[in-house]
């Protein structure tokens, strides 16, 4: 999916999300509210899952957090067709405009900490919510009274079904936003690539979503409201299990800015060296398609790339990597590996720089663009004095040395170059 058709995507599923919360609102203002109680307890429930909302801090684009407890009853009240053995009484309408409602109610403090969540989850929330009700009303004989139009024994199946369909095309969406978030459209042939890393991630939350929905559906159904707050008890334990992760996560920063900064403070490196690298290499891994956890790995292993110019007892002239002959580089990378291995950084950003001196054939994708940023910014030294006869020569320079730096990556890391001279 190319990134215009995503923006394209995400344009028509907002719109028509505002235009489903509109018909909804009036509709259940127009009717009135079924079983008021129950309307409130499940708006309530959802109001406080978007309060508890996990932030995710391996995201530097804006903002991403994971509300399962509010997915999960926004989704249950869809389900619901009884409480207690009576017939629930609410329709689809009813069903969005609680959601709507209850998730905007508890998204206002953070839009006021400026932590909400982008509008699209919001529009994916009312779509899912609004198809899913549809979907169960023949289950339930279309809200008569005389009971399920299916077996007892089939109704389970076919809500979690009905649960499962719905978080997929929740999953699929989510990606689409994020692609059509993204900076920069990546080359042919990488799009796949770019989507398929992000819709993993979302895919991964779906079964236990759509389990607690339709727990809470079959939980009401057989025992009324107060058996909620025991079926809320398995959400929360994995919302917290993803709290603590998140959290894990967000001490490697500070924990890689330090190590990011050792070299230039013993003088090994040129100062400013390992932030603009980088950044660059985001953006060149941007330009390929790379996102989520290969991006920020990629982040993660530019910035401590010359962590192992403080072991040598001679340092680097200049603390250029790239002049150096191929057994220097492979040691100074291996060196660099077992520091960040040692300091507990994640395996997937120390192999990175591990591998940074291999051949680019045996190297992953973030080693290849990490080695040919790396050789670029020690060709044209600072970027903010840095000429356009210099680029062109270190480019030229990365084209001509075709065994050491893949020509895929150098062509994007041109067209980034020149993207950014022209701002």
């Amino acid at each position: 999916m190319t990134r215009t058709t995503a923006a394209r995507l995400v344009a028509a599923c907002n719109a028509a999300a505002a235009l489903v919360v509109c018909g909804a609102l009036g509709s259940t203002l127009w009717r009135g509210l079924a079983r008021p109680g129950t309307a409130l307890v499940f708006g309530l429930l959802v109001a406080a899952g978007e309060l508890a909302r996990v932030r995710l801090p391996e995201e530097r684009a804006g903002v991403r957090t994971t509300g399962l407890l509010s997915g999960a009853a926004a989704l249950g009240y869809a389900l619901c067709g009884q409480v207690a053995g009576a017939s629930a009484g609410h329709g689809p309408a009813q069903a969005v405009a609680v959601a709507a409602v209850g998730s905007l109610v508890g998204l206002t403090p953070l839009v006021a900490l400026g932590q909400a969540p982008p509008p699209q989850a919001l529009a994916r929330l009312v779509l899912g919510v609004g198809a899913a009700a549809l979907c169960c009303q023949p289950l339930y004989g279309g809200g008569r009274s005389d009971g399920a139009a299916v077996p007892d024994g089939l109704l389970p199946l076919c809500l979690l079904s009905v649960a499962l369909l719905v978080g997929c095309l929740d999953a699929l969406l989510a990606a689409a936003a994020l692609r059509a978030d993204a900076s920069g459209a990546a080359p042919a042939g990488h799009h796949g690539r770019a989507g398929r890393h992000p819709l993993r991630s979302h895919l991964a939350t779906v079964p236990a979503l759509a389990a607690t929905a339709v727990l809470f559906a079959l939980a009401v159904a057989a025992a009324g409201l107060p058996a909620l707050p025991l079926c809320c008890a398995p959400v929360l334990v994995v919302q917290c299990a993803l709290r603590r992760r998140a959290s894990a996560r967000a001490t490697h920063r500070p924990t890689l800015a330090s190590l990011a900064r050792a070299p230039e403070v013993a003088g090994c490196t040129p100062r400013g060296h390992a932030r603009r690298v980088a950044d660059l290499s985001r953006a060149v891994g941007r330009e390929l398609g790379l996102t989520g956890g290969e991006l920020t790995a990629l982040e993660y292993a530019a910035l401590t790339h010359d962590v192992g110019q403080l072991s040598p007892a001679d340092p680097v002239p200049g603390g250029a990597t790239a002049v150096l002959d191929a057994g220097s580089q492979r040691r100074v990378a291996m060196l660099g590996g077992a520091v960040l291995r040692q300091a507990g950084v994640r395996r997937r950003v120390a192999s990175a720089v591990e591998a940074q001196a291999d051949p680019y054939r045996e190297q992953p994708v973030t080693a290849r663009v990490l080695r040919t940023v790396n050789a670029y910014d020690d060709l044209v030294g600072d970027s903010g004095t840095a000429g356009a006869v210099a680029r062109a020569r270190a480019l030229h320079r990365l084209r001509a040395a075709g065994r050491d730096h893949e020509p895929r990556v150098v062509e994007a890391l041109s067209r980034v170059v020149a993207r950014a001279a022209e701002v």
